[in-house]
């Protein structure tokens, strides 16, 4: 339970109709009102840069940032911070380094970049597959976790409820897609991260209030908090050894930014300036969020304490709202009732708008990549594309409640590891190869984003996120042959390794690679000229 009366669970559920209905409302009104790809897949590029930047800043910010990041700071302290100070400085090195040729190079999704420098079916349909192997995970963690999360905050915890509540998240997921496209799920975005950073912040504040403003003072108390004493603001709560951490830390630098949700959003931006200034707002966005998770994350160990944590969940997900219970004492008064209300609503509206860009993100892949020009050899008119995106979502939609339902009582923290994990390992090597190397063959691309990405997934299997620790997702068995906790350490290698092998072995067509790059050279690093629709 809550441990709250039924008037803050009533104002919750009416918060939570009432974001639904607006959003909806906000998807219908923003939404493509014709047939057109340009209008679907980008909007118009009709977004200014400030709210292109909160509308990447709240794709990036998904409901496992939120959530699993407060947690893993709140039980594992220095382990966890760096996790989240890594997550920034990923951002920061797509906003220097790939953000404006992303934007150059590409016209709707990733595989337009690929493209750009590889035509070819076999590329798109590649491209296509480790799109839906990066983002398939993300949607269904957050979406197996919703049901905990209505559960918690509204008191019901039949797993009646809580199946009832990924169907309807999803279906939600499904029409926001569907709906309102990249303009109408920008809006949401931005909505949700105005209404996360009111509500963090709030938290945040009160946080620190009780600790006088004192952040030693608050380290401390979240030190004898955790049950670790001084092993808390050290390394080796969460990571077994240096090497663990700095294959963790090299996983979420490389692989968090990268992710196709994230890349779609630059090609929203109306030039090279806007996306710049795009990705300054972007990155500004996420450094305060990931600042007040912080403080939060302390917060609530040293508020709460991790026995408690632990108690309400093993991996410290509900930490947020918990601490925000322990802050506003078991009788609070109206307005405290409201900030909780406000506080669920914006961990909703997270998980909302999270789940709705993963989806269109992956069905604008099989629609474009996939089905328009990987399956097909005739252009499809544009009428049959938005069609076959809408039906994709659809799919996505429905294939992800199903497995969602199926495995909400497993520990899923294995699949955001693993969707960071491709894009680190085949994402990021195939885009920086791309953009920057003259040579880069075709071969060399589908290498690199195969192997890449089988590559984590294989070594995922063998890790102690899936078996062999009580955190696993199968925690009674230990098939556990992997020794780090995420890939990044060797399959990042391995994805950059078979990229240049791919290239190396196929010099008949490296020239002529080198000839095309340099056609189109000044335009993806320049921006200039328009690119060439694909």
């Amino acid at each position: 339970m809550t441990g709250f009366g039924s008037d803050a669970q009533t104002m919750s559920f009416v918060a939570f109709v009432a974001v639904v209905t607006v959003t909806l409302l906000l998807c219908v009104m923003t939404g493509p009102d014709r047939d057109d790809l340009g209008e679907f897949y980008t909007g118009y590029r009709s977004l200014s840069p400030m709210q292109s930047g909160l509308a990447i800043a709240g794709d990036y910010i998904s409901a496992s940032t939120v959530l699993a990041t407060i947690g893993v700071i709140a039980l594992t302290g220095y382990d966890g911070l760096t996790l989240a100070l890594s997550t920034v400085l990923s951002l920061v090195l797509m906003m220097f380094l790939l953000a404006e040729p992303l934007r150059n190079a590409g016209r709707f999704t990733m595989g337009d970049v690929f493209t750009r420098r590889a035509p070819g079916p076999a590329v798109r349909i590649t491209a296509s597959a480790v799109t839906l192997a990066a983002l398939l995970p993300l949607v269904v963690f957050q979406l197996a976790g919703a049901g905990d999360l209505l559960a918690f905050v509204l008191g019901f915890h039949s797993d009646g409820f809580k199946t009832g509540s990924i169907v309807c998240l999803g279906i939600l997921m499904i029409a926001y897609a569907a709906i309102g496209g990249m303009k109408g799920t920008a809006f949401i975005q931005i909505v949700k991260t105005v209404v996360l950073l009111g509500a963090a912040t709030a938290i945040s504040v009160l946080v620190l209030d009780r600790f006088d403003f004192s952040l030693p003072t608050l380290l401390d108390a979240a030190a004898k908090g955790s049950g670790a004493g001084d092993a808390y603001l050290a390394s080796g709560l969460q990571f077994d050894g240096g090497l663990d951490m700095i294959s963790a830390q090299l996983t979420v630098v490389l692989g968090a930014a990268v992710l196709p949700h994230i890349t779609m959003r630059m090609f929203t931006a109306r030039s090279a300036t806007a996306v710049r200034r795009s990705m300054s707002w972007a990155v500004s966005t996420v450094v305060v969020t990931c600042l007040l998770i912080a403080v939060i994350g302390f917060g609530a160990a040293a508020i709460v304490g991790h026995k408690v944590l632990v108690i309400a969940d093993p991996q410290g997900k509900s930490s947020f709202l918990l601490v925000t219970q322990a802050l506003l004492g078991q009788n609070p008064s109206t307005g405290e009732s409201l900030l909780f209300t406000a506080v669920a609503t914006a961990i909703f509206l997270t998980l909302l708008a999270s789940v709705a860009g993963i989806t269109l993100a992956c069905a604008n892949s099989l629609a474009h990549d996939l089905i328009a020009h990987g399956l097909r050899r005739k252009r499809l008119s544009h009428t049959a594309e938005m069609s076959i995106a809408r039906t994709a979502a659809a799919i996505v939609g429905l294939g992800a409640i199903a497995v969602a339902a199926s495995v909400q009582h497993w520990n899923l923290s294995a699949l955001v590891t693993l969707s960071f994990c491709v894009g680190a390992s085949a994402v990021a090597p195939a885009l920086v190869y791309t953009l920057f190397w003259r040579r880069y063959t075709r071969k060399g691309l589908l290498c690199t984003l195969l192997v890449g990405a089988l590559a984590a997934i294989i070594l995922m299997t063998g890790s102690n996120m899936v078996s062999g620790s009580p955190q696993a997702v199968f925690p009674g068995e230990d098939f556990n042959w992997f020794p780090f906790t995420t890939t990044g350490l060797v399959s990042v290698p391995l994805g950059f390794l078979a990229g240049w092998l791919g290239t190396i072995l196929s010099p008949e067509d490296a020239e002529a690679q080198r000839e095309d790059y340099e056609a189109v050279e000044p335009t993806i690093l320049a921006g200039a000229a328009a690119p060439t629709p694909q």
